[in-house]
């Protein structure tokens, strides 16, 4: 049985200044632990293949599926406020992307599937218990109805990985209806690139606000789309008591869909000022402050806007 992945990769047919191309490292000895069947048919994909060896292959990095066109984004960020003007996927690889049943694009990224051009001297990799965090919390997301970036399979690695400690190896299989974020603006605003935040506003809308393209003013109708759909997110966020920790600009997507659970979670009781980040000192992440941070975050890609359009 053959894991067949129906892949059309138009990210990775931009210019070569919006992405680097890299494999997966390969890995020792993948598992499957958890396989999201659900989600496998919605992609049009064989749930039944991808438990087969080749399959978990395919979803470690072992294995290269054909069609797959793996690179590792560029983006730049805030973090904490502070800008950094290169940051990029540093221990994640888009293999492509397809169509779902539903007529949606979707990527098909592997989270922690070893060192890209970005990664700053890291290993590329991720530890179970984030992983297993990720899949959980994005799923539990997707059932309360808010928008979230999916998690298709885990995969421990056979190898160990160490940070405070040495721990088991994993990889995620994430879903997204892009990876395209407000720091991928700002990536390309930064130096100046004026062309290419003009391809990046103009493939973002075909991709998510395709409604804009025949306005009079199809950037301001871009932003205004982005804007409703993040004032959305959060609303929700809050609702539920969820904090996510690090709104940082690079993990703000403009699709709208919660991205990135890096130390995130759900108020036990209600406190304004929880903070769910073991360096947010000053709590600029605080439960409360999550609405006025979407607000600064969107303030910076109408930056990037104005750069590449000048509100014609």
């Amino acid at each position: 049985m053959t894991a067949h992945i129906p892949f059309d990769n138009s990210y990775a047919r931009l210019p070569s200044s919006f992405h680097a191309r890299v494999f997966p490292t390969p890995v020792s000895a993948p598992r499957l632990i958890a396989l999201n069947r659900e989600l496998a048919a919605k992609l049009g994909l064989d749930p039944d293949a991808l438990t087969t060896p080749e399959g978990v292959e395919v979803l470690s990095g072992k294995r290269i599926p054909d069609g797959a066109e793996p690179i590792a984004m560029a983006y730049a960020g805030h973090q904490f406020g502070k800008f950094v003007p290169r940051l990029g996927d540093g221990r994640a690889i888009l293999l492509g992307e397809v169509v779902d049943l539903g007529g949606v694009r979707r990527d098909i990224q592997l989270k922690g599937s070893g060192p890209t051009p970005f990664s700053r001297r890291g290993d590329g990799r991720a530890a179970l218990g984030p992983v297993l965090r990720e899949y959980i919390v994005s799923e539990a997301m997707a059932k309360l109805g808010i928008p979230t970036t999916r998690a298709l399979a885990a995969v421990v690695t056979g190898e160990s990985v160490v940070r405070e400690t040495e721990r088991p190896g994993a990889i995620l299989a994430r879903v997204a209806s892009s990876h395209i974020r407000i720091g991928t603006f700002q990536f390309f605003a930064a130096s100046g690139n004026v062309d290419d935040v003009r391809r990046l506003v103009h493939y973002a809308i075909a991709r998510h606000y395709p409604e804009a393209a025949s306005v009079a003013q199809p950037y301001r109708a871009f932003l205004d789309g982005v804007i409703e759909r993040q004032a959305s997110l959060v609303a929700r966020w809050l609702l539920v008591g969820f904090i996510h920790g690090v709104m940082n600009t690079d993990n703000m997507s403009v699709s709208g869909e919660t991205i990135d659970y890096g130390p995130c979670a759900f108020m036990d009781a209600y406190d304004p000022a929880t903070v769910f980040s073991s360096i947010d000192h000053y709590g600029r992440y605080a439960y409360s402050n999550q609405p006025s941070i979407a607000h600064w975050n969107l303030a910076r890609l109408a930056e990037c806007l104005m750069l590449g359009h000048h509100w014609e």
